[in-house]
C-alpha cells in the first residue's frame, strides 16, 4: 500500500469528518479510497463512449403529466436492446419513481438516458454509469452463436 500526505483546511476537514462518520466509514483513508475509484471511474466513463456499461437510470415523474407515462414506456420498448429491467414504484399521489437497469454500449445507453431524462415532466433524473471490459469471446457448442462476455473494469 503506498501513502501519501494532503493538506486541507479546518473547516474542510471537520464537514469531511463528519460525512465519513455519517456513511460509517472507519477512517479517513476508507472514504478517499472510495471519492479515489468514483473519480476515475466518472473519468473512465466520460473517456470511452465506444466501450460497453451497465447503468441505472432513476426518475421522478409525475403520472398525471398528460401522456408521460405512455412516453416513457415507448421510449423503453425503442430501446428494449438495452433495457434489462424497470421498477416502478408510487411515491404518493402524484409521482412516482422508476428505476431502469440498462446493458450495452456506452454512448447508445448515454444517448437513451438523456433522451428520457429531457421528456417533459421527468425530474430528478440522474444516470450512473458503470463501465465494462470484454472478458472473453466464445460460443458456448458447435453451433452457438459467438459472443462476448463482459465484466466489470477495474
Amino acid at each position: 500500500m503506498e501513502r501519501f500526505t494532503i493538506s486541507i483546511d479546518a473547516a474542510l476537514a471537520t464537514q469531511f469528518d463528519a460525512l465519513i462518520a455519517g456513511r460509517g466509514y472507519r477512517n479517513r483513508s476508507e472514504a478517499v479510497r472510495d471519492l479515489v475509484r468514483a473519480a476515475l471511474e466518472s473519468d473512465r466513463q466520460r473517456g470511452d463512449p465506444a466501450g460497453h456499461c451497465v447503468a441505472n437510470l432513476s426518475y421522478v415523474f409525475n403520472h398525471h403529466e398528460r401522456e408521460l407515462a405512455e412516453r416513457l414506456t415507448a421510449l423503453q420498448h425503442a430501446h428494449h436492446d438495452l433495457t434489462v429491467a424497470a421498477m416502478h414504484s408510487h411515491l404518493d399521489h402524484e409521482n412516482c419513481l422508476e428505476t431502469v437497469i440498462l446493458k450495452g454500449e456506452t454512448a447508445a445507453v448515454r444517448r437513451f438516458a438523456e433522451a428520457l431524462i429531457a421528456e417533459r415532466g421527468v425530474r430528478h433524473g440522474r444516470l450512473n454509469v458503470i463501465a465494462l471490459e470484454a472478458e472473453h469471446h466464445h460460443a458456448h457448442n458447435d453451433h452457438g452463436a459467438e459472443h462476448v462476455h463482459f465484466r466489470p473494469a477495474r
